[in-house]
């Protein structure tokens, strides 16, 4: 009787080697979840600060759209700065590398724009993204968050990486049908429609938002 424990040695070691959850929450790397030809993928992406001149560095194998879709989640957070604590003029003082691993692989598709723009809020904030959590979505420069396609595909990918939590855009519940229900019970789906709902959904703990709000004299006033 061949068993799952016996297949290696019949078969041989695994040619490949998928990923999987991160074993601790890490500052400035968030888990996206990415559609190839060959099914779903888990894709980490990394975000680290230095000493610099507000230069962006963006490296990986990235296609356009990507390239795109870090440059308006930078843009996102900038605009958003006082709102979540951070001083504006450290970016001025701050280059910022995104990387996404695996260097030899070409990259594109637009929905890894809110992982991207996750990884950039714990590099700044200090707070750690929860291990357990994947995500996939695209970003405008207001924090909507847009719908993907291979929904499928990506949700699959999580749970074979042994991902328990999956932010996804509001606008694919209806995709839902498509899924096997076997293979995501137990998994935690989040529907979101704003990165606001992302962040607070995928950092390890709560981000104080502070909103502005214009003064009579033209000023800008914090709102708590």
């Amino acid at each position: 009787m061949i068993t799952p424990a016996a297949l290696e040695r019949y078969l041989g070691p695994p040619r490949y080697d998928y990923g999987r959850a991160e074993e601790t929450d890490q500052v400035g790397v968030a888990m996206a979840l990415a559609w190839t030809e060959a099914g779903g993928e888990v894709m980490p992406v990394e975000v680290t600060l230095m000493e610099g001149k507000g230069a962006l560095l963006l490296t990986g194998q990235l296609g356009e759209v990507m390239q795109e879709s870090a440059q308006a989640a930078m843009s996102y957070l900038r605009s958003r700065a006082r709102a979540f604590g951070i001083r504006p003029k450290r970016f001025e003082k701050t280059d910022v590398h995104i990387h996404v691993p695996e260097g030899a692989i070409p990259k594109d598709g637009p929905s890894a724009g809110i992982t991207i723009a996750t990884a950039l809020v714990s590099a700044f904030t200090g707070i750690p993204v929860r291990r357990d959590t994947a995500m996939t979505g695209e970003i405008t420069l207001r924090g909507r968050v847009l719908p993907i396609g291979g929904l499928k595909e990506k949700i699959l990918a999580a749970h074979r990486a042994g991902i328990q939590r999956v932010i996804l855009p509001k606008k694919n519940q209806r995709d839902l049908v498509e899924l096997p229900r076997r293979e995501i019970r137990g998994m935690t789906l989040i529907f979101v429609e704003t990165m606001d709902e992302v962040l607070q959904a995928a950092l390890a703990r709560p981000l104080r938002i502070h909103e502005t709000t214009p003064s009579r004299n033209g000023a800008s006033r914090r709102r708590r």
